[in-house]
């Protein structure tokens, strides 16, 4: 009796882009020049202040973690968009302290970026990101910026229900962009607006001031673009799946 062997499945490159992936990769790089014009222009960046909000908190979030952690006390804590954000501490080990901001921001950004390749992860983080986006709120007064919250709320919301959560995917992916490159957006800050809360980098720099700020600036971004890089290729390795499988697994996640 003769047997038939299948061929052997053809070797897929797990960092080659499959299905709807290429677009996300474009996507990604869109995002980063968009973020930069509207963060950049005066008037149009108070549009995502709430964005801003969340995402200097998380950063600043990260400080405080950093100090507590090395035996630091919290003395204040700043979270405003067109002044930046800053946290006061007395005692500590000051270069954690300072490390623990872009590299919690950095990270943070990262996992945002892996929703973008799946609509089940990107439901997980929509419900971080509607914490994320109501807490500051605690600090804020101004009557625009709370409704533009309740706006960006809304469209987390909305997104739940549009092509089966395939909108929040988008939605999670310029999070994570704006996460994830935050050393870019404090640098703009400091040169365009003269914020009155220095960046990281100016504070490294007054830490060790052998070094530039520009050249810490210039080491952080690098830091940045290989964790980006890092958090694409694992997107594009752990996600090979249709727009039809991604959506039935999504839907057995609370379904819509």
């Amino acid at each position: 009796m003769s047997r038939t062997l299948a061929p052997p499945a053809p070797h897929i490159d797990p960092l080659t882009p499959a299905f709807d992936q290429v677009v996300v990769l474009y996507v990604t790089v869109v995002y980063a020049v968009v973020i930069f014009g509207i963060w950049n222009i005066p008037g149009v960046r108070t549009l995502i202040n709430p964005l801003k909000l969340f995402t200097i908190g998380w950063h600043e979030f990260c400080h405080i973690v950093g100090a507590v952690l090395t035996g630091g006390t919290i003395i204040s804590v700043t979270i405003d968009p067109n002044l930046g954000g800053a946290t006061v501490v007395e005692g500590g080990y000051p270069p954690a302290i300072l490390s623990a901001g872009y590299i919690g921001s950095t990270i943070f950004g990262g996992v945002f970026i892996l929703g973008g390749f799946d609509s089940l992860v990107a439901k997980i983080l929509s419900f971080v990101l509607g914490l994320g986006l109501i807490t500051p709120l605690v600090l804020v007064r101004d009557k625009l910026t709370i409704l533009l919250t309740l706006v960006y709320e809304g469209l987390l919301v909305g997104f739940w229900f549009v092509g089966h959560a395939q909108a929040l995917r988008w939605y999670c992916l310029f999070i994570g962009i704006m996460n994830v490159f935050y050393v870019v957006w404090d640098l703009a800050d400091d040169k365009f607006f003269r914020k009155a809360n220095d960046s990281d980098c100016t504070q490294f720099y007054i830490l060790y001031p052998r070094i530039s700020a520009h050249l810490w600036a210039i080491l952080w971004i690098l830091f940045e673009i290989g964790v980006c890089i890092s958090f694409i290729f694992l997107g594009l390795a752990a996600f090979k799946i249709s727009p039809q499988d991604m959506n039935t697994q999504a839907g057995n996640f609370l379904p819509t």
